[in-house]
């Protein structure tokens, strides 16, 4: 909390705190002013809001040095998009205080410009699996392929984070936990 500058934590439980960070995730005017913290999850705290989301226009970068910031001090930190009604995924991955890996499929015409790094071994993965080269290049992509990535990619982000830490869509009783969730202030609109 104290990197993130995280402010006034309150303790809540998982469902009142999605029902918060819903709700101000749909208010243009107090969309990043909150986040959920999470107990720790199989070693992994989540934190969940807009506010983290890796390919928001007016956050990307911010999150950038968020996560690069975090992951020197912990070894490793994601940040997820995920559009559960469609409007597609995106992943920040940063290794011991660099960013090794940012991608972003939200049918925005700007997504290719938040790219950055080497495709995960996991995208990799499912290219194969779809008959696709495992390493690509957009620009030279048949536009069928750059399609039907798209429609794959679109849904990924809670594969990737389940794949490389925890994601919040499968979490169960064997989930293990430790500690207390909070729902906390940000210092939005700075970092």
């Amino acid at each position: 909390m104290s990197i993130l500058r995280l402010t006034d934590p309150a303790p809540v439980s998982f469902s009142s705190a999605q029902e918060a960070i819903d709700a101000n995730s749909h208010n243009a005017a107090d969309g990043f002013t909150r986040v959920y913290v999470s107990p720790e999850l199989d070693g992994w705290t989540l934190v969940v809001g807009r506010w983290c989301d890796p390919c928001d226009r007016k956050r990307s970068d911010s999150v950038l040095r968020m996560c690069e910031e975090l992951s020197a001090r912990y070894g490793q930190a994601h940040a997820y998009y995920y559009g559960a009604q469609g409007t597609g995924s995106a992943w920040l991955i940063a290794e011991r205080g660099t960013a090794v890996r940012r991608y972003c499929e939200t049918d925005e015409a700007e997504d290719h410009y938040l790219t950055l790094g080497e495709p995960l071994p996991y995208e990799r993965h499912r290219r194969q699996e779809l008959g696709l080269s495992p390493d690509w290049d957009a620009a030279t992509e048949s536009q069928e392929d750059e399609d039907e990535w798209a429609w794959v990619a679109n849904d990924l982000a809670p594969e990737i984070a389940a794949e490389l830490g925890v994601s919040p869509l499968t979490l169960t009783a064997e989930t293990t936990v430790s500690g207390t969730g909070v729902l906390a202030r940000t210092p939005y609109p700075q970092f």
